[in-house]
């Protein structure tokens, strides 16, 4: 018995790009449904399982900045992955979109065949996880709080108990990101680079337990003893506390 292929659904109001990008991806292997607006996505999400969404950012009606965000708030397909296209290509539109829970961001014009590239790396990191492992709904929050840190998710920086602001890398607040978005859970090497490298295929592999070093000195977490990330031998890490959003201004957490 065959696997049912993945679902894509395309959100774009240009008719000629939906056309487009669903002939393509169909003659891939996969299955397409499009919608033009948010009305018409909303109506194929209750009518379909979706695998992955490829969403425009410029739309007629609520823009897919929005509908994302809305996504990530609640309901059945907060943790569907979304793919964020847009006409514009500067910076602030990527990091928005990111920050509202896009998993990807592909500026136009593009061709086909990256799109089918990013969609099928998406894919590979939303099921690097065990079926049971779902992603928190804590981490579309602006700040979350756990152990005596909070992570400001739009600043991309920890606060301290004090106050004190430390940045962190890109790589740092990715990592960080993904412990927080699965607290007290296992994640073995393999899972944590497909959700922080993604398709950067040349990490090395030891490259995780740097980088969980490094971000251990970012939390002053003692490497001999830690207490926030703890290796687990023969497995992987798991962050060892409870995560919360909080409130920006309420406090340390």
């Amino acid at each position: 018995m065959t696997n049912a292929p993945d679902h894509i659904l395309i959100v774009d109001d240009d008719r000629e790009i939906r056309t487009l990008l669903a002939d393509y991806l169909e003659k891939q292997g996969l299955r397409c449904t499009t919608a033009a607006d948010g009305r018409e996505m909303k109506a194929a999400l209750d009518r379909h399982r979706v695998d992955l969404i490829v969403l425009d950012l410029m739309l007629p009606g609520e823009d897919g900045l929005t509908l994302c965000r809305n996504l990530r708030a609640a309901g059945p397909h907060v943790n569907t992955p979304v793919l964020m296209l847009t006409a514009r290509g500067e910076d602030m539109d990527r990091i928005l979109g990111l920050e509202m829970g896009a998993d990807d961001y592909l500026p136009k014009p593009f061709v086909p065949r990256e799109l089918l590239a990013r969609i099928r790396a998406i894919l590979r990191r939303a099921r690097a996880l065990p079926p049971n492992l779902e992603t928190a709904p804590v981490q579309h929050a602006t700040e979350l709080g756990f152990a005596h840190w909070r992570l400001n998710t739009v600043g991309r920086h920890l606060i301290g108990t004090d106050g004190t602001i430390v940045p962190l890398s890109g790589a740092e607040y990715r990592l960080l990101s993904v412990f927080l978005s699965h607290p007290q859970r296992v994640l073995n090497r393999d899972q944590l680079m497909e959700l922080t490298q993604g398709r950067e295929a040349d990490i090395f592999d030891r490259s995780i337990d740097l980088l969980v070093s490094r971000l251990r000195q970012r939390l002053g977490d003692n490497a001999r003893e830690p207490e926030i990330i703890k290796t687990v031998r023969n497995e992987g890490y798991v962050l060892a506390c409870a995560v919360t959003p909080v409130t920006p201004g309420d406090g340390a957490a």
